[in-house]
């Protein structure tokens, strides 16, 4: 019982060979051994700096100011801990795109297809909690059923009573105390906010094919949601959802106020929708990330395209405010200023990015800018405050479509070539630098296209990228 040796044995008289017996001696690794706690480890935890922003700030810089990592250490960078998500779900995930916060020495991540959420130890990797919400009818009408790209982040000004806040694959938002993963009681229904609900239009709260890849906001104790829709390529209708931007109360979870991406009857844009076409067009969300000024108060949202990334016959106009930089007072939802970059967008060009914030002179003069990157490989700069372009945005005359049914702008906008990112539009010959035997399939293929420099090329520079 206790892997002593069985049997009896007559011990010697002889005191000196009685020390040397070794009674009951086990294999090494079995011995029992003799506990010894350890010392406590008293040492103040050292956190040389938080990233409580997804791009490390409001300005969605991604920069940090440590310095303990440069470029001469770096190579001697080891790795002490991995924290694996293989079984956040009913298969691993290997597009995963979330970039984790950290708070206080604690990592706050997304992870897995059903978007669980996990606080980790940044010191040592160990999970400290992990929460999972069962979405159960809803998941059949997910758009993008992934990990998405993480969380938000808010800091109370009660000590321990941080949260954090995410939105679902189907559309919920959610609150969760950030020192145990429970979440908030009094925070909308217990926890949990159906954002379908809130939309402001006739969107089917089950059905409704909306949701948020990307985390939340929190701007002045307002968080401020995005929206996102299946990938668009070739929609099986020209109705859908319209990507309405939502605020509501860190606190409570109540709404506070709506932002109509697609405008009703009667709002500024409205006219930009032919034919009625506003009435069941939807998309003309934020997909990316958003960015915030909390000094002026105001939220900085890249608006995507209407429904149709390559078809929009069933909505002329210019189509406000798809495709567009919308300025918002966080506080109540106002618009303060737009700039269109895209009228009419039928080539899926979004803009695919949060705008990112800086402080610039110009000509002797500080600014207080905003600057947009697009799929096109444009970089948009503006005066944060008013949107006013700091350099002259030039409207051009562009080829009208031959498609069909379609309706294109007689104009596009076009910014200084000093902010274009690339340097030309691609060529027939850097397009054809493939192994055979793509060459001839490439060939054929752009035989039968209509491009043109101003426009189409940029779609293929970016391809090719």
């Amino acid at each position: 019982m206790n892997e002593f040796p069985s049997g009896e044995t007559e011990l010697s008289s002889n005191k000196e060979k009685l020390q040397n017996i070794m009674v009951g001696e086990l294999e090494s690794s079995r011995v029992a051994m003799q506990f010894i706690p350890k010392d406590a480890d008293l040492r103040a935890l050292t956190i040389e700096g938080d990233w409580r922003q997804h791009r490390g700030d409001y300005a969605s810089t991604n920069y940090s100011p440590l310095d303990q990592i440069n470029k001469e250490n770096a190579k001697d960078l080891k790795i002490i801990w991995r924290w694996k998500t293989d079984n956040f779900g009913a298969k691993p995930e290997f597009y995963f795109k979330v970039t984790p916060l950290m708070a206080n020495g604690v990592l706050y991540t997304t992870a897995g297809s059903s978007r669980a959420v996990a606080a980790i130890d940044a010191m040592t990797g160990e999970t400290l909690w992990t929460f999972r919400f069962d979405e159960k009818e809803r998941k059949a009408y997910v758009p993008r059923q992934n990990s998405g790209r993480g969380v938000a982040y808010w800091t109370s000004s009660v000590k321990g009573s941080d949260r954090v806040i995410y939105i679902t694959p189907s559309f919920q938002l959610i609150a969760l105390d950030a020192q145990t993963g429970h979440l908030i009681p009094d925070f909308g229904d217990h926890g949990v906010v159906n954002l379908k609900k809130g939309l402001g239009v006739s969107a089917d709260p089950l059905t409704s094919t909306i949701g948020s890849t990307s985390p939340p906001i929190i701007v002045n104790d307002v968080i401020i949601v995005g929206a996102s829709f299946p990938v668009g390529l070739a929609p099986v209708s020209k109705r859908q959802v319209p990507g309405n931007i939502m605020g509501y109360d860190v606190k409570t979870g109540k709404q506070l106020w709506i932002f109509n991406t697609i405008p009703q009857k009667g709002e500024e844009g409205n006219e930009t929708w032919e034919q009625g076409s506003w009435k069941y067009t939807g998309n003309a969300g934020a997909w990316a990330p958003l960015t915030a000024d909390p000094k002026l108060g105001y939220v900085y949202l890249p608006l995507e395209a209407a429904t149709g990334d390559f078809y929009g016959g069933h909505r002329p106009g210019n189509n406000l405010f798809s495709q567009s930089l919308v300025c918002l007072n966080a506080r109540t939802g106002k618009k303060v200023w737009h700039y269109q970059l895209i009228h009419h967008d039928i080539w899926d060009y979004d803009l695919p990015a949060p705008p990112i914030l800086a402080d610039i002179i110009v000509d002797g003069k500080p600014i207080l800018a905003v600057v947009q990157l697009t799929n096109q490989a444009f970089a948009y700069v503006f005066e944060r405050v008013t949107g006013k372009p700091v350099w002259p945005i030039e409207d051009r005359l562009v080829p009208k479509s031959d498609v069909k049914g379609e309706w294109t702008a007689p104009t596009e906008p076009f910014p200084p070539s000093r902010q274009l990112m690339i340097g030309k539009a691609i060529s027939m010959i850097s397009l054809l630098t493939l192994r055979q035997p793509l060459k001839r399939r490439r060939c054929e293929l752009l035989s039968n296209i209509k491009s043109d420099p101003a426009i189409h090329l940029s779609v293929f520079t970016i391809h090719q990228m």
